[in-house]
């Protein structure tokens, strides 16, 4: 522990310490013509409990760094999916930078491992392990451990080949789809009904699975969305973020459709089947593939979560306005929404200009109308 003064135009920093013996010690240095000079000697020296002098701590490898930041900061507060892709990130620095301490990293270093590594990996994939080491550095900084943020300037590399769209499915697709599901459900089974949901809502899985009866509102026809459902630990858990707490609007006919299946667990789970479980992704993903299948639907990537990005499609289809769909999808900020479905965005400009020129031609006097034809 460290306390850093002012003495006349100088700034000393006194280092508290215990010694083996349980006594609180403590070490002087000064001289130091800023505060922020006193706090890094500080950070970066420790004192030896046997001599009593201050020693040179070692720069910790960039790989033991992060996880600890990790344990540190963000194990506590995150879900099992997302501690997953923390793991995925540290196994990332034990293969690419094993050696690489902290004060020894700089940008062209860094620069080589994400050519290095983004070679033949996806650009979602580089970009998210990418935020996750900028984060563990920017509070590097903030602790004093190192100087500059060698992360901020880089620039992503990626396999464009492994880019893939967003899956969705058409408007055609998507009713044939429902009518489908509508025609072999069983109130027994509820992957169907989970399948209608996410198309009908844009709920995210998780979203779906942990619903419940008191969170349907047949009076105001809406779901309220409080909880997630964990299926590894088959309880609650909390949702992704503040804003992923919301209450949207849907058809009565959906929440009529819902009412029929009668298995109702202890916990009030809406989609609990005749087993008195909840299906996981998985078994909803069978069902979904064999339900693509008899349709003659041909979409090999589309899955669970697909439904949601294709609900999302629909709405941007039918001019629904983007701020709305970021709220209704419980992102944090429009610009996830917009970064997330680009492509789909695009895919749709070119109807909106046209919306737009027709809108604004409205404005023209009658005979510039007739120029403009």
């Amino acid at each position: 522990m460290a306390a850093i003064t002012k003495r006349g135009k100088t700034w000393q920093t006194r280092i508290t310490y215990y010694d083996d013996a349980g006594e609180r010690q403590q070490k002087n240095q000064g001289g130091f013509k800023t505060k922020r000079e006193a706090t890094e000697y500080a950070n970066q020296f420790e004192v030896n409990r046997d001599t009593g002098e201050l020693t040179l701590k070692e720069s910790p490898y960039f790989k033991d760094y992060f996880w600890d930041w990790f344990e540190t900061y963000k194990e506590s507060s995150v879900r099992e999916r997302t501690r997953l892709t923390y793991i995925q990130a540290h196994n990332v620095l034990k293969k690419y930078l094993p050696k690489a301490k902290l004060d020894e990293l700089d940008w062209r270093r860094y620069q080589l491992f994400l050519k290095d590594y983004g070679q033949d990996h996806a650009k979602s994939t580089v970009s998210k392990m990418n935020s996750l080491f900028r984060a563990s550095i920017k509070d590097a900084i903030y602790d004093g451990i190192i100087r500059k943020d060698f992360i901020k300037n880089s620039s992503l590399v990626y396999d464009k080949k492994r880019t893939r769209k967003i899956e969705c499915l058409n408007e055609a697709d998507v009713q044939t789809l429902l009518n489908y599901l509508l025609k072999t459900r069983n109130k027994n089974f509820t992957s169907k009904y989970m399948i209608i949901t996410a198309l009908m809502t844009g709920m995210r899985p998780g979203e779906i699975e942990g619903l419940r009866w008191s969170n349907i509102n047949d009076d105001f026809n809406t779901i309220q969305i409080e909880q997630s459902w964990n299926e590894t630990n088959q309880d609650f858990q909390d949702l992704k973020n503040e804003s992923s707490h919301r209450i949207i609007r849907v058809d009565k006919w959906l929440i009529d459709i819902l009412k029929e299946i009668s298995h109702r667990g202890s916990q009030g789970l809406v989609f609990v089947n005749q087993y008195g479980t909840i299906p996981t992704s998985s078994a909803v993903n069978k069902t979904l593939r064999g339900a693509l299948k008899d349709c003659k639907i041909k979409r090999q990537g589309f899955h669970f979560h697909s439904c949601r990005h294709t609900h999302v499609a629909y709405l941007l289809s039918h001019g629904i306005d983007l701020y709305a769909v970021s709220k209704h999808l419980g992102h944090s900020n429009i610009t996830i929404t917009a970064n997330t479905y680009a492509y789909l965005i695009n895919e749709y400009k070119a109807k909106t200009d046209s919306q737009i020129v027709t809108a604004l031609s409205e404005l023209l006097p009658t005979d510039a109308k007739s120029k403009s034809v």
